[in-house]
């Protein structure tokens, strides 16, 4: 491998990363799927990593419309806005920043009139922004499930079924709070299937969830749940009271950003694969089924001809499990895991980022690997195998620098991953 073709397939994979995240900045696509302009009030609420991006676009593109709300997103991820207060809270534990702030939010769409629009601003990250208990429940019983979740391994859908059993805003509360007034949905899509219900656990989209096995769940949680959890999991009163149906609209969605990746690879001359935007499942199962599809293009020509991109987005899981994990995130271990099933097999660089910027809870976005992966690690005192089951891909990437850091992206559309083979 030259250093030439090195230096060109790292540049295309950034190139393919920052198209994918362009495709859904807010700044961009949030304008068009503005709904007709209110006679009266505009009460702006919203949740996520980019709810504050959002807010900003819906004040450009609305400078003469009264608007006044309130929109929560991650710490690190606020803009500057005129009219819409933006608060930051935790991700992905929530804390008493986000439940205060939701408590705010619940309060300004109950004062909504009927004449009087409510525009929701919905994004990933939205299920630990909105803090809201059921009582008897707390906020460190809120901690507690969501640390839980976050080491179950369960699908994202599971999760924020849970999510939605243990939430007043979840699930359609506050499509609830916001009646009778007119509701309008606009929200980028971080799930598989772009399913309203399960972006953001749905806080304005009637769900119940009727079919959600409790049993294999609350073993997936793990031993001690507390007594009121498992009590108000099961009590359909807090979670089953319908709520209005609103005008839902998704403005970006992984398959979107997808598409708009394969574009650029056509204009580069590279036939691009999309493998879809739904792929979940352990992340490092996953980065060996994607070495196998890597292995199939470069030895037999399918399910394309090289040179060939194969893209997919989706989100996977990393069960931890009882061992103590090291620094990683589902990114990087999808790419660690698919570097070791290559075994450095020539002609084949990948990268896979978290689309907001933030892997896991590190500071990277993810990462990149290419046939030297596994020989560079090696040589900088790195056993491939032992970061892997120990969950520390972060620091074998970090070791041979070969992280991507782009910082807070302000959108969010789940993983994007794309694999080129030469």
């Amino acid at each position: 491998m030259t250093g030439t073709i090195e230096i060109t397939a790292r540049k295309l994979l950034r190139q393919l990363v920052d198209a994918a995240i362009s495709a859904a900045d807010p700044a961009d696509v949030l304008a068009r799927h503005l709904p007709d302009k209110p006679a009266g009030r505009c009460i702006v609420v919203g949740a996520g990593k980019s709810a504050a991006a959002m807010a900003r676009a819906v004040e450009a593109a609305w400078p003469d419309v009264d608007l006044s709300g309130l929109v929560v997103t991650r710490y690190g991820h606020a803009v500057s806005t005129d009219r819409i207060e933006v608060r930051e809270a935790a991700h992905p534990v929530p804390d008493s920043a986000g439940q205060a702030a939701t408590a705010e939010i619940l309060a300004a769409v109950t004062e909504a009139k009927e004449d009087d629009l409510v525009l929701a601003l919905i994004s990933g990250g939205g299920s630990a922004l909105l803090a809201a208990p059921v009582p008897p429940l707390t906020l460190d019983d809120k901690i507690d499930i969501t640390q839980r979740l976050l080491a179950s391994g369960l699908p994202i859908g599971e999760m924020n079924q849970l999510r939605r059993r243990l939430s007043l805003i979840k699930g359609g509360g506050l499509a609830r709070a916001a009646a009778p007034a007119r509701l309008v949905t606009l929200a980028i899509s971080d799930v598989p299937g772009d399913d309203p219900m399960a972006i953001a656990s749905g806080p304005t989209v009637p769900c119940p969830d009727t079919e959600i096995d409790l049993a294999r769940a609350m073993e997936r949680l793990g031993p001690n749940l507390p007594d009121r959890v498992v009590s108000a999991l099961s009590d359909r009163r807090t979670w089953d009271t319908p709520a209005p149906a609103g005008d839902y609209r998704l403005v970006a969605t992984p398959q979107m950003s997808l598409e708009r990746a394969a574009q650029v690879a056509k204009q580069c001359g590279i036939m691009p694969v999309i493998l879809g935007g739904s792929l979940e499942g352990e992340a490092r199962e996953m980065g060996i089924v994607m070495a196998g599809i890597a292995r199939a293009v470069g030895d037999h020509a399918t399910p394309a001809q090289r040179p060939a991109v194969l893209l997919s987005g989706g989100e996977t899981t990393v069960t931890i499990g009882d061992r103590k994990p090291g620094r990683g995130g589902r990114n990087t271990e999808f790419l660690l895991s698919m570097a070791i099933a290559l075994r450095g097999m020539p002609c084949v660089h990948a990268v896979a980022v978290d689309t907001d910027g933030i892997d896991g809870t590190e500071d990277a976005a993810g990462a990149v690997i290419d046939p030297t992966t596994l020989q560079r690690a090696r040589d900088a005192g790195c056993d491939p195998g032992h970061h892997l089951a120990g969950h520390d891909s972060y620091s074998l990437f970090n070791a041979i620098d070969d992280l991507i850091r782009t910082g807070p992206t302000l959108t969010n559309v789940n993983d994007f991953r794309a694999v080129l083979i030469q």
